[in-house]
């Protein structure tokens, strides 16, 4: 019995932020001073490093969770199945439903549970719930299924990534212009098959230095409201520390599967920064001493931007559903999902489509 996804769905929002639409922005250092260099280099610097070019933020009208609902019920559609047959709902996010302008979080009743109710799934054997495990968390959401799956104890579940990162950043912070607003989606189902199904993971966290690599902080613009918290990150560790440990856990999971490394046609890596997205693959790669094939990584962080949870599945509905340049799956294909983020968290999925 495998670990099939059946259906996938995606929303990306309408709201389109372009790097040249930050070029009025005060930005300021972690010590609150003005940055020497102007807005035109810092931007410019800015794309040369991650890539991003524009990305999408959710119209005030919408959450989180309503975010979440489109895309489940996209995947819901595409997989063909009755809601109501859903064994587990898991939504991965971070910061709940965030309200406009409040910077406030709102997780009760957890995200999961909107979603239930806003489908209608009038099953109480559906159990929702929410986990929180920074940006890998929809990939971990996908192995809780696959556990479930594995142990007996499901046929059927949804796995949902939503998150509005446009709601907690500090303009003041350059580092504001990664970030991001999505969902993405999967129906997992378990089902007989020797050519399609999850066959590995691996997962890891490292807490003992790393905690805090990602936080919740101050605003950086000076005499800023101490009340007031936002995403904060030290990059540079983050680098480093991605570098150094996301090809392990990739390679720890295509070593549990079986599978050559010459047999991975696709690699889904959330979306964060495009250079060290590519140093990753190459590392990963270098292990096996071998070159990553041309195309082997699908991107859409140019135009999407970083939004955590939402990326990795975002980035598969458009594979599936033929939406990205080079980028198409057949029947049979070995693909790895993989994703870094906060906690430190690192996971990776090994998956035959």
């Amino acid at each position: 019995m495998k670990s099939v996804i059946t259906g996938t769905g995606s929303y990306i929002p309408s709201i389109v932020k372009k790097n040249s639409d930050f070029i009025n922005e005060r930005f300021y250092d972690d010590k609150n001073e003005p940055f020497d260099a102007s807005n035109e280099v810092i931007i410019e610097k800015f794309k040369a490093i991650t890539g991003i070019e524009e990305r999408r933020y959710v119209t005030d009208d919408l959450d989180s969770s309503d975010m979440a609902v489109i895309a489940a019920q996209k995947a819901i559609d595409a997989a063909g199945i009755d809601p109501e047959e859903l064994d587990y709902i898991i939504l991965a996010q971070n910061f709940g439903d965030v309200k406009k302008d409040t910077i406030q979080t709102d997780i009760l009743p957890s995200l999961a549970a909107r979603v239930k109710h806003h489908l209608k799934i009038k099953n109480p054997n559906s159990v929702a719930y929410d986990i929180i495990f920074g940006c890998p968390g929809w990939i971990q959401g996908l192995i809780q299924a696959d556990i479930y799956i594995k142990a007996g104890e499901a046929k059927k579940c949804l796995v949902i990534g939503s998150e509005t990162l446009s709601r907690v950043i500090d303009k003041f912070d350059r580092d504001s212009m990664i970030f991001s607003d999505g969902a993405g989606a999967c129906i997992v189902e378990a089902k007989e098959s020797n050519t399609s199904g999850l066959l590995s993971h691996a997962a890891v966290s490292h807490t003992y230095e790393e905690a805090n690599y990602l936080y919740f902080g101050k605003s950086n613009k000076p005499n800023a409201d101490e009340n007031s918290r936002y995403i904060k990150m030290l990059g540079r560790k983050i680098y480093e520390y991605s570098l150094n440990n996301v090809p392990l856990a990739m390679k720890e999971a295509l070593d549990k599967s079986g599978v050559d490394i010459a047999e991975v046609k696709k690699v889904f890596i959330h979306q964060a920064n495009e250079k060290m997205d590519e140093a990753i693959i190459k590392r990963f790669f270098r292990l096996y001493k071998t070159e990553a094939p041309e195309h082997i990584m699908p991107m859409s962080i140019h135009e999407l931007g970083n939004s955590s949870v939402a990326t990795v599945p975002t980035l598969l509905d458009l594979v599936i559903k033929g939406n990205l340049e080079n980028h198409q799956l057949d029947t049979g294909d070995i693909i790895i999902l993989a994703s870094v983020g906060a906690g430190m968290n690192i996971n990776a999925v090994v998956y035959r489509y």
